[in-house]
């Protein structure tokens, strides 16, 4: 959970980011052969991480952890916690484990229905933190986990740990735009925490 100086990124922001985020993964992906998006894929800093070895594993990778993101939003709507924000979950070797499960189930997926689903999430991802703009992005829930509105549990979820909010693909290729400091503060709170999962 965010301590309660953790500042909330806008929901314009948010969404603003979450779609570049996804462009920038289609950019690179799409027009691609099944072969090129397979093939082993470096950048000159080193290797994507989180087991993606190619473009394939990425698209993988990252609709893994949207998909499961997406459920947590919808949970919450029904008032119930997510499996995936069980303290259990929340460590760096479950973390490990999702990751390279989720890569590991996405490379026995053509590319093409790989990135159609990947669309098919980020659309309904999107449809589904429209429900929260204004007020209901920071305006606290039932739930502990929703005390800093959706935009709270939103943002705790899509937090790589110790990187900026709402931006995943982007981290993989290096690819973050360059932003003003303070956004820089919306990272989570402590990157060091154990109970942050590494999506």
């Amino acid at each position: 959970m965010f301590g309660c100086n953790v500042i909330i990124v806008p929901y314009e922001e948010a969404i603003s980011r979450l779609w570049a985020d996804h462009d920038l993964l289609f950019a690179r992906a799409e027009g691609l052969t099944e072969a090129q998006l397979a093939a082993s894929y470096r950048l000159a800093t080193g290797p994507l991480g989180d087991f993606c070895e190619s473009l394939h594993d990425l698209v993988a990778h990252v609709l893994m952890w949207d998909e499961i993101n997406l459920a947590v939003l919808a949970e919450a709507a029904a008032g119930r916690v997510h499996w995936s924000l069980d303290p259990q979950w929340e460590t760096p070797d479950a973390g490990r484990m999702l990751n390279r499960s989720g890569v590991e189930a996405g490379r026995r997926l053509p590319a093409g229905l790989l990135l159609d689903r990947l669309r098919t999430v980020r659309d309904a991802l999107l449809a589904e933190l429209a429900r929260y703009s204004g007020q209901a992005w920071t305006e606290a829930g039932r739930l502990p986990e929703l005390a800093q509105g959706v935009g709270g549990l939103a943002q705790r979820v899509w937090t790589v740990p110790g990187q900026l909010a709402f931006w995943h693909a982007a981290i993989h290729l290096n690819q973050l735009p360059r932003e003003t400091s303070a956004a820089s503060q919306h990272r989570t709170p402590d990157e060091t925490e154990q109970g942050a999962a590494q999506r």
